[in-house]
């Protein structure tokens, strides 16, 4: 079992950054592909970022690619994404997810994870 803790949402100016990160506990997060989605009201859950096992490949949503990172470190057990030239749209409830790799081989899919956190909001304001 592995617990997923999200930290470092707030309220941001347009243009700004915020860096949000996701501790996990229970296991090691070597073993697992690792994604960011994001929930705005009234909207489905929708993927952000992802990152393979070793931070080697990474993958993004065409709404965030250019001002989103995602990164990893194993060793902290802790997955990041940094946000960058925030926009209003990109206000939304974060989730940070775990998924045991599988045969399709893809990360955009909520179905892809077996592990979420509780989320943290960020919002951005004009």
């Amino acid at each position: 079992q592995v617990q997923l803790v999200e930290s470092g949402g707030g309220l941001v100016q347009a243009g700004n950054s915020l860096r949000l990160s996701c501790a996990a506990s229970g296991r090691s997060l070597s073993p697992f592909n690792m994604g960011w989605f994001r929930q705005a009201p009234g909207k489905e859950r929708e993927f952000v970022a992802g990152i393979s096992r070793n931070g080697g490949n990474t993958f993004y949503a065409d709404s965030i690619k250019g001002r989103f990172t995602i990164s990893r470190d194993n060793a902290k057990n802790t997955v990041f994404v940094e946000m960058n030239r925030l926009k209003p749209e990109d206000t939304a409830v974060y989730y940070c997810a775990a998924g045991w790799p599988r045969l399709s081989g893809t990360f955009y899919s909520h179905n892809e994870y077996d592990y979420w956190g509780q989320g943290t909001q960020v919002t951005v304001s004009l």
